[in-house]
């Protein structure tokens, strides 16, 4: 099978890596140092069990075009990112390709085939801002996608696995297509556990849970996952920005098959780990905050539910983001 991974960072590295090892042709797009490591000497990566891969025989480019038609593009770059590149993204494309959007958040093909109910077919301006991915996606060819692993990208080239191997996998009419179960065998195949919902739109829903609460929280506190849950004041913030978000779900007629504090207790046992938010908050990228906090606050506008907890961090977070953009900056704490 003939896989793009669209963004050669820790989630794509891990995904590429592990497929390239189980026989699938991989081809990498990136840029930058990133794009140089791999040429020279492929991707490597290090899993959470301390397995070391190495993906020698893949190929790498900055060019879509120069990539070709693939038989599954997997979209592993930040939400913000991905309505830039969706014109290109149409020269790896074909009638029969599948598309995964691996972003975290809610997609922009959320109130598309099949949701039904009075809000189908809206466009979240805070998920696909002017409408760039819509006119050149058809949401016919994409698969729903949860991702669960947490991982970092050591230097150019080389990816560690904190923790997790799952991908969750479904379409978005809730049909258990060919398409689906097959690429679910050739994850399960590569080492990964990826099972199929009937119900994806739940699933991310109980993923966002976690990152419109903690991504933030631990961007504007530079705390950690664990430190954040055993903390009584940012555990309790927490909880009060997942209710809201939970009443807004409900209202879309998501039920959550775990209760918040499962939830917590789940981010709590991962760890040390620093959420990807406070990771690009310490290197100065830009900080993917509308598509995991802003589009939230947009869907508790469109369905009158109130979310004055959310509120107040999404502002606190847009003044950060704001602060770093324009001093070009990067904020970290270091040992006195």
């Amino acid at each position: 099978m003939s896989i793009a991974i669209v963004g050669a960072g820790a989630i794509g590295g891990q995904l590429g890596v592990k497929l390239a090892h189980a026989g699938e042709q991989v081809t990498f797009i990136a840029r930058g140092a990133n794009l140089a490591a791999i040429k020279a000497d492929g991707m490597r990566l290090i899993d959470e069990d301390g397995t070391a891969y190495h993906a020698r025989d893949v190929r790498a480019t900055s060019s879509m075009k120069e990539a070709g038609v693939h038989e599954v593009v997997m979209l592993t770059v930040k939400a913000h990112q991905v309505g830039p590149i969706a014109e290109d993204l149409r020269h790896m494309i074909g009638p029969d390709t599948v598309v995964l959007p691996l972003q975290n958040g809610i997609p922009w093909w959320y109130f598309a085939r099949g949701h039904g109910g009075p809000f189908a077919g809206t466009q979240l301006e805070t998920a696909d801002p002017g409408g760039l991915i819509a006119r050149n996606l058809d949401p016919a060819q994409v698969i729903g996608t949860v991702v669960y692993p947490a991982a970092i990208l050591t230097e150019p080239g080389t990816v560690k696995v904190v923790e997790g191997q799952r991908y969750g996998l479904g379409e978005i009419d809730g049909t258990r297509s060919e398409r689906v179960l097959k690429l679910a065998e050739r994850l399960t195949r590569a080492g990964f556990k990826a099972p199929v919902f009937e119900d994806i739109r739940a699933e991310i829903w109980l993923k966002l849970w976690g990152n419109l609460s903690f991504n933030p929280v631990s961007a504007l506190t530079h705390a950690t996952l664990v430190d954040i849950c055993q903390f009584p004041d940012t555990r309790a913030l927490a909880q009060a920005m997942m209710e809201e978000a939970q009443a807004i779900a409900n209202t879309l007629g998501i039920a959550f098959r775990v209760g918040i504090d499962r939830r917590i207790a789940g981010a709590e046992k991962v760890g040390a780990h620093k959420t990807s938010m406070l990771q690009d908050v310490e290197a100065g990228r830009a900080i993917e905050l509308e598509a995991l906090v802003g589009s939230v606050i947009e869907l508790g506008r469109l369905t009158g539910t109130p979310t004055p907890h959310i509120d107040t961090v999404y502002a606190l977070m847009r003044l950060l983001a704001r602060s770093l953009e324009t001093r070009n900056g990067r904020l970290a704490i270091q040992s006195a």
